[in-house]
């Protein structure tokens, strides 16, 4: 599911704009769908303009509320219905899709048999000062078998000793069972997800466990008018 939002803070109208010939909600969806990996590949938009631009080019597009406060809450609309499993969330910013990194979240959830993981997300090393410094870049820290502790727009860990470590951004791209989902759908808002904006911080606060996955792929979530033009770039 791509929850695609049309009025963004940071880029209003952002996921309309031209990446290699066409809206980037379009080439995401394209993307996705070219994976091959699911059954059903649905977008759930607040937006009259989104709505009428993919309608004609697939069927399964979704007319959400406007009200939600976040991308999970706007797919979990509708998720709630859906006699499924598992469902993954591909942000509509995230144009780059690589089948290889989705590949690995469904594993986690095949390879599970205990039901241990709620949900499950991906991760790439920081190798820039100017990533590490960019609050519109999330940042994760992850316990020694992989499990989230904390997203911040601040590099975590604080480094005091100054020694060499290594930095990891959380990837907007989530694995869900189904019922973890739903239970956040039915939560309000926490104290700590209000203060970052982060929704993964809800999950945390609510005590669920969030696997993290590392990824090689460099993607480029769309946020500004810099990270558009990369990904303009990176099309060419």
């Amino acid at each position: 599911m791509i929850p695609a939002r049309y009025d963004s803070k940071r880029l209003p109208g952002k996921l309309m704009m031209d990446l290699g010939g066409i809206p980037i909600i379009l080439s995401t969806l394209n993307n996705t769908i070219k994976t091959n990996l699911f059954e059903k590949v649905y977008v759930v938009t607040d937006s009259k303009v989104i709505y009428d631009f993919l309608k004609p080019l697939h069927n399964d597009i979704l007319f959400s509320k406007k009200e939600h406060f976040s991308g999970s809450d706007r797919i979990a609309e509708f998720a709630k219905d859906l006699e499924v499993d598992v469902i993954v969330n591909v942000q509509g910013d995230e144009p780059l899709v690589d089948e290889k990194s989705l590949n690995k979240l469904i594993n986690i959830f095949l390879n599970d048999s205990d039901k241990e993981v709620d949900l499950c997300s991906l991760m790439e090393e920081i190798d820039d000062e100017k990533t590490l410094n960019d609050p519109n870049s999330v940042k994760v820290i992850t316990d020694s078998n992989d499990f989230a502790l904390y997203f911040s727009r601040n590099p975590i860990p604080y480094n005091r000793t100054k020694e060499s470590i290594k930095y990891y951004k959380h990837i907007g791209v989530y694995g869900f069972r189904k019922n973890a989902l739903i239970e956040f759908y039915n939560s309000r808002p926490t104290r700590l997800e209000m203060i970052e904006q982060l929704e993964q911080l809800r999950y945390l606060e609510k005590g669920k466990k969030i696997k993290m996955v590392q990824t090689d792929f460099k993607t480029i979530g769309i946020d500004t008018m810099d990270d558009l033009l990369k990904a303009r770039k990176l099309f060419e």
